[in-house]
């Protein structure tokens, strides 16, 4: 029987970020609030990344301590934009990292989103069907409407909300991982996440954030669910969040 040699009480979880489950072979889906980056980009940005410890940038990983204090890499499966709030993966161990990045890269890792967003969907339930491009502008990226590759994901309107303002809460699968893929296709169809600055209605994002005192973008990463192979067994995970206090219930 696998144990996971990290002592999940002693990582050194970034400000607001926790242990929401872990499996005895050490995979662990942890979570993070708005704000904070799924790994440093350099120095100076360990104070706000999901853990305060060295990253290796060639093994995308985080090098921490095991209960003897000897140091050790616990990897680093997905990410999410910082001002995405929600869940994010870790593994003790390359050998399953292996395993799990493949899966996330053949598209056998079910991800589940919530977006607050400004405006009504008719439909409680869409397909949605997009060629995209990201191109680099300024010192970050974007989404462009412009040939590139499918995007695809599931909407289901969960609420809506008559306001003022007036808001639909969605709950978004996205079956591709395209770079702000669910940001731009909410906005291609005139549904702006609530506080993104990239792809949002930035007049109403003012009005708002004034009235409910919140700057946050309303998109949060609430569930993940997989099987894996390890050890000549299939092992199932499954990681569910809640929504934060911000966001309607």
């Amino acid at each position: 029987m696998a144990v996971s040699w990290v002592n999940w009480k002693e990582i050194p979880y970034g400000k607001g970020v926790y242990l929401l489950t872990k499996d005895i072979n050490g995979v662990a889906a942890l979570e993070k609030p708005p704000g904070i980056l799924s790994q440093p980009n350099k120095k100076t940005d360990l104070n706000r990344s999901l853990l305060r410890a060295p990253f290796d940038f060639k093994k995308q990983a985080y090098l921490v301590s095991n209960n003897e204090g000897e140091k050790r890499y616990l990897w680093l499966l997905n990410r999410l934009d910082s001002a995405t709030s929600g869940l994010i993966l870790v593994c003790d161990s390359k050998e399953l990292a292996t395993v799990l990045k493949g899966l996330f890269a053949d598209r056998k890792v079910q991800k589940k989103y919530h977006a607050l967003a400004f405006g009504f969907t008719r439909e409680s339930k869409q397909i949605w069907r997009d060629r995209m491009a990201v191109a680099k502008e300024g010192r970050g990226l974007r989404a462009k409407d412009e040939g590139g590759l499918m995007a695809e994901s599931y909407m289901r309107r969960v609420k809506q909300i008559s306001g003022p303002p007036v808001m639909s809460l969605l709950e978004l699968e996205p079956k591709t991982g395209r770079t702000h893929q669910l940001r731009y296709q909410c906005a291609k169809r005139k549904l702006f996440i609530i506080g993104d600055q990239s792809y949002g209605d930035f007049k109403k994002n003012r009005e708002f954030s004034k009235r409910f005192a919140t700057k946050r973008l309303f998109l949060h990463s609430s569930e993940i669910k997989f099987t894996y192979p390890f050890k000549g067994k299939k092992v199932g995970f499954f990681a569910r969040s809640t929504l934060p206090k911000e966001f309607p219930r």
